[in-house]
């Protein structure tokens, strides 16, 4: 079983910035990819981006590419974003996700990750 819980979210200007954390307990963090997703009202669920088990490899939706960075510590068995130049569009709520995976690989479809987060609102004001 994995618990997942983010913290980081807030209110920000556009233009600014923000770090979501995503915290895991679990023995063997290292075995999973972990990703963000986010949820606008009346909207799906989207991916953000997607870090592999290696933090070698990372992979980001077209609408944060530049601007987003994801992250992740083994030894921490915490994943970050690192959100810059934000835009008001992307307020949403940020969910932190983990997913058994090969070592290298990234996915970006909710049905690839077993264990989710509870969330963490993030809004940002014209």
């Amino acid at each position: 079983q994995v618990q997942l819980v983010e913290s980081g979210g807030g209110l920000v200007q556009a233009g600014g910035s923000l770090r979501l954390s995503c915290a895991a307990s679990v023995r063997t963090f290292s075995n999973y990819a972990m990703a963000w997703f986010r949820q606008a009202p009346g909207k799906e669920r989207e991916f953000v981006a997607v870090i592999s088990r290696s933090a070698g490899i990372t992979y980001y939706a077209d609408s944060v590419k530049g601007r987003f960075t994801i992250s992740r510590d083994n030894a921490l068995n915490t994943v970050y974003l690192q959100m810059n130049s934000l835009k008001p569009e992307d307020t949403a709520v940020y969910y932190c996700a983990a997913g058994p995976a090969p070592y290298t690989a990234v996915r970006d479809t909710l049905a690839e990750y077993e264990y989710w987060g509870q969330g963490t609102q993030v809004t940002v004001s014209s």
